[in-house]
């Protein structure tokens, strides 16, 4: 049985839910605070994967941001994967991801990457529709997550961490 540790960034705009996701995924809590990232944090977590072997993911939630400045830049180098999200009630969110990954691209060219779209909990809200997550899903996995109900969550991350325990390095 063997574990490597993989370092995940959390790329999105600000207030999508990114901290919020984390925090589900690793602590299995959600606040209703909505607490300001500054930089980045940084939280692990073991996942076991088929056969016995096991990832340690050490994810980095960066603060949120429509563009990818000097400073994401570099917390974003050596990345194994990036989980983009946005959130489901504001159809720009959706936008900066992209751009996000299109930016961490010419960085981190051919890393795995998976999309949440989060706040299923409020899906009476959402400006970004079946189509829009269909398209998506064409080029991108893409889940549709609940951090406040922890719809989505543990597969989307478990889906990254298989991705990139496929990696050589």
């Amino acid at each position: 049985m063997t574990e490597r540790a993989r370092k995940i960034c959390l790329l999105g705009d600000f207030a999508v839910g990114k901290t919020s996701l984390v925090s589900r995924f690793v602590n299995s809590t959600f606040s209703e605070k909505y607490l300001t990232t500054v930089g980045v944090k940084v939280d692990s977590k073991r996942v076991e994967l088929a056969g016995g072997d096991a990832v340690k993911l050490v994810v980095w939630d960066l603060a949120g941001k429509a563009e990818l400045d000097s400073l994401n830049r570099s917390y974003i180098r050596g990345a194994h994967g990036l989980m983009l999200v946005a959130d489901g009630t504001r159809g720009a969110s959706l936008r900066a991801a992209l751009y996000l990954w299109m930016q961490a691209q010419k960085q981190l060219a051919g890393v795995p990457v998976v999309m949440l779209v989060n706040k299923l909990d409020l899906i009476a809200q959402w400006e970004v529709s079946t189509d829009d997550i269909a398209r998506l899903q064409q080029s991108l996995p893409t889940w549709r997550t609940s951090a406040k109900a922890g719809d989505g969550v543990e597969e989307a991350f478990a889906e990254l961490a298989r991705r990139t325990a496929e990696l050589p390095r």
